[in-house]
């Protein structure tokens, strides 16, 4: 019961947040360019029509510039809340490549394998014991030489390092432009997080079998993690 409590209540926060939530992004996120472009840049694949599945995919944003860097990918995005499945559709209506999916991607059932997984700022909403079981069927939902690249945000390891950062974006976001409205929905939404620390979640990817595991960039609580199924 408390479990789908927590999974209506993340429908409900994003639902309600979907048509204002790309034009916020570069004032939440203090690292936004960096944070988007940097996992872009390390995404490589041997064909020209890689197939893509963006977990978490909201709105799109992240699909968005992968698609700029390979615009004749197959892409599948999968998110929970409707609302923002139907900004993603608004964003792609001038490419016949992709696929939506409306659903839980925690227990969803795909019909195939992919090249490259990725995520943009949802694993952190879920458990321990969901993000290690996810991390385990990402491994197993990727073709030979796959990549999974997550850009999310992690806990500090010490109390005092996750004072550092939240203080730190709290400060900036306060000065970033956003009305009071705004920001009080941003931190509302933080009480969704079930952040885990970047070195479990390296350690979680190892053990799932991925290999060159390793953070790729850093910026406070905002990481960007990448592994390959050799």
């Amino acid at each position: 019961m408390v479990y789908q409590s927590s999974k209506l209540s993340i429908v409900q926060k994003f639902n309600e947040n979907a048509e204002k939530y790309d034009s916020q992004r570069r004032k939440l996120i203090p690292c936004f360019d960096d944070f988007y472009s940097i996992p872009v840049s390390i995404i490589e694949t041997h064909s020209s029509t890689p197939t893509v599945l963006d977990i978490g995919a909201g709105t799109g944003l992240f699909s968005s510039f992968i698609l700029n860097k390979f615009p004749e990918a197959k892409v599948t995005l999968i998110d929970i809340s409707e609302k923002m499945i139907n900004v993603a559709k608004e964003r792609f209506s001038h490419f016949s490549n992709i696929n939506y999916i409306v659903d839980d991607y925690t227990s969803y059932e795909y019909d195939n394998k992919f090249d490259i997984i990725v995520s943009s700022l949802s694993i952190h909403h879920l458990t321990d014991t969901e993000k290690k079981n996810l991390y385990i069927q990402i491994y197993d939902l990727l073709n030979d030489g796959g990549i999974f690249v997550n850009a999310d945000q992690v806990l500090g390891h010490t109390a005092s390092l996750e004072k550092l950062y939240k203080d730190d974006w709290k400060n900036k976001v306060e000065s970033s432009g956003l009305t009071e409205e705004e920001i009080y929905a941003a931190y509302e939404r933080t009480k969704l997080d079930k952040m885990a620390t970047l070195t479990q979640q390296l350690n979680w990817l190892e053990e799932s079998g991925f290999k060159d595991v390793d953070c790729i960039y850093k910026y406070f609580n905002f990481v960007v993690m990448y592994g390959r199924k050799i």
